[in-house]
């Protein structure tokens, strides 16, 4: 008896496509871990704060290329208006994308001035060509995900995270610096392309539409308000520390995230990611979708967290080992910020379930609350060093997130009814 409930509880579309993306995301860790320690031991705190500046503004501008909200439109819509919405999304990410490249390549100049470091110039207009690869395969890549055929993501992920882990690597030994992280970010993305083309039969349309492309900016406007509220709040405390502890404090910071946060974020990221289409594929049934959800969730709970809490309790004996001894200092930082990890978990999964039922502007507007907050409190400790930051990011998550999840868990299925949830969909 013992063995078919388990066999029923790991079968299922949801747990294929999370054993896709949680191989996928094995092979990253893998090559992640070697990536990690050479960066660690190659790299001064000086370096690993102009690499956390890059990435942040890498993660700001990906937010604008409609990457989430247009793409989680042709996953969520209805069958005949699939086509329609795919030909204009093509169109929309070209708009969009191409701006993003113009705008980050001129924000390089004040932002290399916000930060008194010309040196960040020159990388971010070049990591800014990125952005010109993404509409030729943001929407083979939802189309992939809308037929649940996260195999195929997960082939993505790990060809793209091979290849970029390979480059950075070698280029890091050779003394490349901040440019190894660059150069493996515009290499590898051709992989995206190449490999959502060879399993996604749509092709781009021939001429230039933009039919209903209000209805798709509806839906992803709010989606785009709180991805781009989410980015900052997950870099608010980077930015903010970067600017008033300096180049190096950020360096330390970062370390502490990346080696803490970055792991496990990987874990959720995988349940997350086929969260989504696997209640989007039944919302129109109430108990169905009701059902997936808290399974889904639960079979996130018995993974993630204990993951989560072994990574912490180990910290102080493998980060001096692994890393080197001049990260000790980031050893409390980084516990701080796993811990903060385990109420993401289910305030993550609360935001897409308001994004499947169409609401997301009631997302939109508990995010805008949850930002402004958590940009007070960090300005207000962020003069204390960034211990205090850390600290401030645990206790704030750990009070507020499980606060909004539980209020959208009652809107969801207790005020927002079964009928008028069917009436709705």
């Amino acid at each position: 008896m013992l063995i078919d409930r388990v066999k029923q509880t790991l079968s299922g579309q949801f747990i294929r496509n999370v054993g896709w993306l949680g191989a996928a995301e094995l092979v990253n860790r893998i090559f992640r871990l070697g990536t990690t320690v050479t960066i660690a031991r190659m790299f001064d705190s000086q370096e690993y704060g102009l690499m956390a500046i890059v990435y942040t503004v890498f993660d700001f501008a990906t937010v604008f290329t409609l990457r989430g909200g247009i793409g989680a439109k042709v996953v969520q819509a209805d069958e005949q208006d699939v086509k329609t919405i795919c030909d204009t999304s093509y169109w929309l990410n070209w708009i969009m994308c191409s701006t993003i490249f113009i705008i980050q390549c001129i924000a390089a100049f004040p932002i290399a001035q916000f930060y008194n470091n010309r040196q960040l110039i020159l990388p971010l207009c070049v990591a800014a060509v990125t952005y010109l690869m993404f509409p030729l395969f943001l929407v083979h890549d939802a189309l992939i995900q809308r037929e649940n055929r996260l195999k195929v993501t997960a082939m993505c992920n790990a060809a793209q995270s091979i290849s970029s882990n390979i480059i950075i690597v070698g280029l890091a030994l050779l003394g490349f610096g901040v440019w190894a992280i660059v150069w493996a970010m515009v290499l590898t993305t051709p992989v995206w392309i190449i490999i959502t083309w060879r399993n996604q039969s749509w092709r781009p349309p021939k001429s230039f539409t933009m039919q209903n492309w209000q209805a798709i900016a509806n839906y992803g406007k709010n989606m785009l308000g709180v991805d781009l509220l989410d980015k900052l709040r997950m870099n608010l405390d980077y930015l903010i520390i970067g600017r008033f502890l300096g180049i190096e404090a950020l360096g330390v910071y970062y370390f502490a995230f990346n080696a803490g946060y970055g792991i496990t974020n990987n874990v959720i990221n995988t349940f997350m990611s086929a969260l989504f289409p696997y209640i989007c594929a039944v919302r129109g049934d109430y108990k169905q979708f009701k059902q997936r959800y808290f399974s889904s969730l639960k079979k996130v709970t018995l993974v993630a967290v204990p993951i989560i809490l072994l990574q912490s309790l180990l910290a102080p004996l493998y980060v001096p080992i692994v890393f080197g001894n001049k990260w000790t200092p980031a050893v409390p930082i980084l516990i701080m910020i796993c811990l903060s990890v385990i109420p993401r978990i289910y305030a993550w999964a609360s935001s897409l379930l308001l994004n499947a039922i169409d609401k997301t502007k009631i997302n939109l507007q508990i995010n805008v609350i949850f930002t402004v907050g958590f940009a007070i409190v960090i300005l207000a400790v962020v003069s204390k060093g960034i211990i205090w930051v850390a600290a401030t990011v645990l206790l704030y998550n750990l009070i507020l997130m499980p606060a909004f999840t539980m209020w959208i868990h009652r809107y969801v299925f207790n005020k927002y009814l079964e009928t008028d949830f069917e009436r709705n969909m």
